[in-house]
């Protein structure tokens, strides 16, 4: 007669766990006091320090041949809604003045162009070289801005990816890591606090190229959001029947 094995027997409970164990490790490192790491799966981003988290998403946002900007910007007392999207070459989008005054820009190479309607034009001051009315002239066409027009330098800055990023791009004070992940449009972020968010708030991407998703500029200067990395757009300049110049005499 074959003895049977008590449930009691010593050593019975070591056995069974042991064996479900080694079926449970044979799926994966899960259970049976293994310890799932929470940065399986990530570009190890979160491992490391504030300073090295900011120097690896300024890297590879410089690397970047194109991304998109949108959000508000705050600076010497003015408040702009931007979206833009950018490139090596140029880029193109719209701006948003406080009060209401929006523009498009354009910049292909160093040739800035910007169109409004006609409302703008009449608000910001029209050209003195134009004797007809602006609805009429300046509505839906392009402006050329002249490179040496005082506004060029602060126009063609919207349109730059490197100006805006060494302009926007920046915290202020001592920085820290979040506990928590972010997330930005689905994507899992990890968080740099400066001055504990007073000095602004960074959210790079956990996934794949450590770019910046996110950014609240120090002393609530404005939010950016930073997308469509790498994406492609065509960028084209207006037909020279769209086209309209006034050289440095555009805007005062």
């Amino acid at each position: 007669m074959t003895p049977s094995v008590s449930p009691t027997f010593p050593g019975w409970r070591r056995v069974v766990t042991a064996a479900g164990c080694a079926a449970l490790l044979a799926l994966g490192p899960v259970g049976c006091g293994a310890e799932e790491d929470p940065d399986a799966g990530t570009n190890g981003l979160a491992s490391l320090t504030p300073a090295e988290i900011e120097e690896q998403a300024t890297a590879a946002a410089a690397e970047a041949r194109a991304v998109r900007v949108s959000g508000t910007v705050i600076t010497e007392g003015e408040s702009f809604r931007l979206d833009m999207r950018l490139g090596e070459e140029g880029g193109f989008g719209e701006v948003s003045a406080e009060g209401g005054a929006t523009f498009e820009l354009l910049r292909v190479g160093e040739d800035l162009y910007m169109k409004a309607d006609a409302a703008f034009w009449e608000s910001e001051g029209i050209p003195e070289e134009l004797d007809s009315d602006p609805a009429e002239t300046l509505e839906g066409r392009y402006v050329r801005v002249a490179p040496d027009d005082p506004a060029y330098a602060q126009l063609s800055g919207f349109t730059d990816m490197e100006v805006l990023f060494d302009h926007l791009l920046t915290l202020d004070g001592e920085r820290e890591v979040a506990e928590d992940r972010g997330e930005v449009d689905g994507a899992q972020t990890v968080t740099v606090l400066a001055d504990g968010g007073a000095g602004g708030r960074l959210d790079v991407a956990l996934i794949g190229e450590p770019y910046p998703l996110l950014l609240q500029r120090p002393g609530e200067a404005g939010e950016l959001q930073l997308s469509d990395w790498n994406e492609d757009f065509e960028l084209r300049a207006p037909e020279d029947d769209q086209i309209l110049d006034y050289g440095d005499e555009l805007v005062e």
